[in-house]
């Protein structure tokens, strides 16, 4: 008898997980063009007070086309929604490049943010239901891996795409892409597992959550204003209205999350929160190292960009290394390596930026950061999956996509507030603050990294996941 295949790229599973791959490629490409691109967009339509709401506004608007991917994967399989996420993501890119006017490029951004973050939940439900579990491990790898190209080209693209086209051109050059991989995936999405429901009682549309997911991107948009606004406000103003933004999320967030989350219960939720701080301590420090390299040591943009280019490729690179871990031993052990590589590397660049000594560490310090994130980040999506029954694969691969960019957005604000309230003290104070914070972060997922490890769950946690269900 033989042995069942261990490949997604076999026959029976080529051409869908091709057609995923060039998905996730173009939703990266598209990312990491229009960060290069927006300066000229701003500066052409005059757009400068809205730059860092047009960043923002997909990251909130994300949440709601997760929340509504995920009831519609649950109701009647992961197919619909994912075509229809494909085309609210198409829909937002032809809206900004054809855009007149600022608002309306943050019009389209909201669109596409929308079908972004939706589509990412509709894929994994995909992997949940094509791909045998053994499995499972590699397709996530494939996923990261489809950010390196992206990242290697996709900036330089983007910007002679900018300078000898025009801005527009980015988008309208990324519509056509993303028509030619849905052409490539259609025919793979026939099969039977992905376009009926689950068996059993059929789900019913969750309205309550979809609204409290609305509420949970209004507040995160509401988070990143005040953010903006604390270079200009006092101190004391802003620290208090990005604590109650944070109540404000951690009162919509609950919802959307298994029971358990809030207090890291190992298992599904322990995987869940930890996605989240990982997550929040690596954007949250990356966003600032290239601008740490570019006005403390005079990096030229592309010279500072390599410390990005370097994080994507370790990330894929450790991806494929964790796939060599048989998936369902040894979580807990590459969480917690995965997360001092990843608390080591943020110590690294606060390091640099405190000694103004050998900057090029920073670079090597962001190659150690991708690494530990390669390394956890496909892990956390295995985990989702495999705590999953059919019918709460959308529920629970959202909850992690939705902690991952709740996690990103509240750590933003903080970070970007603080950076803007320490330009007043000068000096290295603005990268240390936010240095600091995100090391904080890092070791507390230390320090909880086992928690991704399961034990048979109590009467009481069996009570809760009941009243969940049924909220």
């Amino acid at each position: 008898m033989s042995s069942p295949p261990t490949s997604p790229l076999t026959p029976g599973y080529r051409l869908l997980t091709v057609g995923m791959i060039a998905l996730v490629a173009l939703g990266a490409f598209e990312a990491l063009a229009v960060t290069t691109a927006m300066p000229t967009i701003v500066h052409e339509l005059d757009g400068l007070a809205l730059f860092a709401f047009a960043f923002a506004g997909p990251l909130a608007s994300g949440v709601v086309g997760m929340v509504v991917a995920a009831n519609w994967s649950d109701r009647s399989g992961p197919r619909t929604p994912l075509l229809v996420m494909v085309a609210l993501f198409l829909i937002g890119v032809l809206v900004a490049g054809w855009a007149g006017d600022m608002p309306t490029v943050v019009a389209g951004r909201l669109v596409h943010g929308a079908g972004g973050g939706g589509l990412i939940v509709a894929l994994y439900v995909v992997v949940g239901r094509a791909y045998p579990q053994p499995m499972h491990p590699r397709v996530f790898a494939a996923f990261a891996a489809a950010w390196v190209v992206p990242s290697l080209i996709g900036p330089l693209i983007a910007g002679l795409v900018t300078e000898h086209l025009g801005w527009r051109w980015v988008f309208l050059g990324v519509a056509a892409l993303v028509v030619l991989a849905l052409a490539a995936v259609l025919p793979a999405l026939r099969r039977p597992e992905l376009r009926t429901p689950p068996s059993g009682e059929p789900e019913r549309w969750r309205w309550g959550r979809i609204l409290v997911g609305c509420a949970l991107a209004l507040v995160v948009l509401a988070l990143h204003l005040v953010s903006g606004a604390a270079e200009r406000l006092d101190w004391p103003v802003v620290a208090g209205a990005i604590a109650v933004g944070v109540v404000g999320v951690a009162f919509t967030l609950r919802p959307l999350v298994p029971a358990g989350t809030f207090t890291v219960r190992r298992g599904l939720p322990g995987a869940v929160a930890l996605r989240g701080l990982s997550a929040s301590a690596y954007l949250a420090t990356e966003a600032y190292v290239p601008l740490l390299l570019t006005e403390r040591f005079g990096f030229t943009p592309s010279l500072a960009g390599l410390a990005l280019t370097a994080g994507a490729v370790t990330w894929s690179l450790a991806s494929w290394v964790q796939t060599k871990v048989p998936a369902d031993r040894g979580d807990g052990a590459i969480v917690r390596v995965a997360s001092v590589l990843l608390a080591g590397a943020i110590a690294l660049v606060l390091f640099v930026s405190v000694t103004d000594a050998l900057p090029w560490l920073a670079l090597g310090g962001w190659a150690l950061a991708g690494a530990g994130m390669g390394l956890m980040t496909p892990r956390f999506s295995v985990l989702v999956l495999r705590h999953s029954p059919e019918r709460e694969q959308g529920f629970n691969s959202a909850a992690g996509t939705i902690a991952e960019y709740t996690g990103m957005a509240v750590l933003l604000a903080f970070t970007g507030a603080l950076h803007l309230a320490l330009l007043a003290v000068g000096g290295v104070a603005p990268f240390v603050g936010v240095f600091v914070a995100g090391l904080v972060v890092a070791v507390v997922l230390v320090a909880l990294a086992g928690r991704v490890d399961a034990v048979a769950p109590t009467g009481a946690e069996e009570v809760a996941d009941a009243r969940r269900q049924t909220a």
